[in-house]
């Protein structure tokens, strides 16, 4: 049996509607345009239903036919999800209260998806964390209700099965999956204490001593939790909003690995810099991050967060497995120029490049062979539209929102995990109409004071380096280890400089002397007066110091105090220089 053509969900100022994906790209004709703007739609887990607001009601149908399956009368709905087992259909509100209503009206409501009744009806005032966290078979639901966890079992929520309390619980993670659930609780630090995550199995919360593990760290003024497929670890970015080295507007990032048989570790970035984005492989062996000052590097850690593979230095700040954890895409959106790099991730050799410019959103296909691409409201009011692309660079499908119009959003039609077998990876571009969009040759930015200048071994523009292979044993040239071929390498330029060296040191007979570089170093030129020249010397080192800074600057790098106050010195440098080498 042939897999199924997954649907995509778009929404925008002038409606609601599905599309075939690839390789038709047409409209859905099962459900027909709903022209009323609509900003919330979700697919159900398995992909079987469907549902919109459009700002008069909330309709749910299915998706193989487009017939209804239920409608409610939720005018002021904003988001929409569906349990793991479609059971349930939650829907959430702004919350609002009135002088005839002070305390206002529960905006959290649980419907069921068969009769069409409310089961539960809550107050959840934060659009963060608005959902309850399902099991994969329901037989668990979580919330978090003032710094505490509560638990319902099977479907009651007129019932709080169990309770989890730690002080000032602020974040929680469910793991995906079915019996025995975990949960990963963070609470942040106070009075000078660490802050900390703790791993737990449901029901078990009888005490610290009663976790799966448990892991402590300083620094934390909020965090992002991630399990992985197989609920066995947990990924934990640790933010601060405030970098008190002054070296990062994004405050500072350390990423953790937590597992569920007590294993604990930092993961040690090579590079410094924020933490732009960490993905788990669909796999659960294995996983991504990207980060450090930009040219920002990635790198594929393993379960003892050793690096495996390196993709050297690039303009991104995003990553994302295919389904099928055969793929990876890095990608540099936002205020980069969308370039993406397509990855065979099992031979770790790239694809294809593409750039996407003035995209706010991705999304890989459940297939994984195609992927969407999207322009959206409010992110971007300008040029909306999306594309549907093959991995290989070609553009099946291209949108242009009417002028006058928005898109607020792409989406998807969801499927269990099996639905569509990994394929081989190709590497030729997939025939369409519309070609390819291959990626131009990102230009390396050069700070002001380097602009029109030929580049020299010592005005380094950026730290840019190759893709390398970190397992041990990986070989590089001639059979060599990566670190030993550096080494070589290293060996070899040390070798040439003293030779150069030493041909500069023997007379000038030559027969074909070499051409003059471009722009020589002027020669040191010697006063006779051996404090004159050290003064001349230190008044350089400074002023070469300061150019330093200004590339630093220029490239978007924020200065300490005492460095820009260093800067300001230049024009006195100079004049002070000039003065010096009056007397020569």
């Amino acid at each position: 049996m042939a897999p199924p053509i997954p649907l995509l969900a778009v929404c925008g100022s002038d409606g609601t509607s599905l599309l075939q994906g690839p390789p038709k790209c047409e409209d859905y004709i099962a459900l027909p345009r709903d022209t009323r703007p609509s900003k919330f739609v979700a697919f159900s887990k398995d992909g079987s239903l469907f549902s919109w607001c459009n700002g008069d009601k909330v309709s749910v149908v299915k998706t193989s036919d487009g017939s209804s399956v239920q409608t409610f009368d939720l005018p002021k709905v904003s988001l929409l999800e569906f349990s793991p087992q479609n059971k349930v259909l939650a829907t959430w509100q702004q919350y609002a209260k009135t002088q005839d209503n002070p305390q206002g009206d529960p905006n959290l409501q649980l419907w069921d998806v068969q009769t069409g009744k409310c089961i539960k009806a809550f107050y959840q005032k934060k659009m963060q964390g608005w959902c309850p966290s399902w099991a994969a078979d329901e037989s668990i639901a979580v919330r978090n209700v003032n710094n505490e966890l509560h638990f319902f079992e099977e479907n009651n929520f007129e019932t709080i099965a169990n309770k989890l309390h730690l002080q000032k619980v602020s974040e929680f993670a469910l793991s995906p999956g079915c019996k025995p659930s975990k949960v990963a609780v963070y609470v942040p630090g106070s009075k000078g204490g660490p802050s900390f995550v703790r791993l737990y199995q449901y029901p078990n919360f009888g005490g610290p001593t009663s976790a799966l593990a448990n892991k402590s760290f300083f620094k934390a003024d909020r965090v992002a939790m991630l399990w992985n497929n197989k609920a066995s670890a947990v990924l934990v970015t640790a933010s601060t909003d405030v970098d008190k080295t002054g070296a990062s507007y994004y405050g500072e990032q350390t990423l953790h690995y937590v597992a569920t048989n007590g294993e604990s570790a930092v993961v040690q970035l090579p590079k410094n810099g924020p933490i732009y984005d960490v993905a788990w492989s669909p796999n659960s062996n294995e996983f991504c991050a990207v980060y450090g000052f930009m040219p920002a590097k990635a790198t594929v850690f393993n379960l003892k967060c050793d690096p495996v593979f390196d993709f050297g230095t690039g303009p991104r700040n995003a990553v994302y497995y295919s389904p099928q954890a055969h793929i990876l895409v890095l990608a540099g959106f936002g205020n980069l120029q969308g370039h993406m790099e397509v990855w065979d991730i099992k031979k770790y050799k790239q694809v294809s490049k593409l750039q996407a410019a003035d995209s706010t959103f991705f999304s890989w296909c459940p297939d994984g062979e195609h992927i969407v691409t999207a322009t959206c409201s409010p992110r971007l009011r300008v040029s909306n539209g999306f594309k549907i692309w093959h991995y290989t660079g070609t553009v099946l499908h291209k949108h242009d929102t009417p002028a006058g119009a928005e898109l607020w959003g792409v989406q998807w039609q969801t499927f269990l995990p099996g639905a569509f077998p990994e394929k081989p990876v190709k590497y030729q571009a997939a025939p369409s109409e519309l070609g390819t969009t291959e990626a131009k040759p990102a230009q390396a930015y050069r700070p002001p004071a380097l602009r029109n200048k030929p580049v020299s071994a010592t005005s380094k523009l950026h730290e840019e380096e190759p893709p390398q292979n970190m397992r041990p044993g990986a070989a590089g040239e001639k059979g060599m280890s990566k670190s030993a071929l550096k080494n070589q390498k290293k060996r070899e330029a040390k070798k040439a400089s003293k030779l150069a060296d030493a041909q500069q040191s023997q007379p000038q007979s030559q027969p074909e002397p070499s051409p003059p570089p471009a722009n020589p170093a002027p020669a040191a030129v010697s006063s006779g007066d051996p404090e004159l020249d050290k003064k001349i010397k230190n008044v350089k080192k400074k002023l070469k110091a300061i150019e330093e800074l200004k590339e630093q600057q220029a490239s978007g790098k924020p200065l300490q105090k005492n460095q820009l106050e260093k800067m300001q010195k230049e024009a006195q440098l100079l004049k002070e220089l000039e003065d010096l080498e009056l007397g020569l």
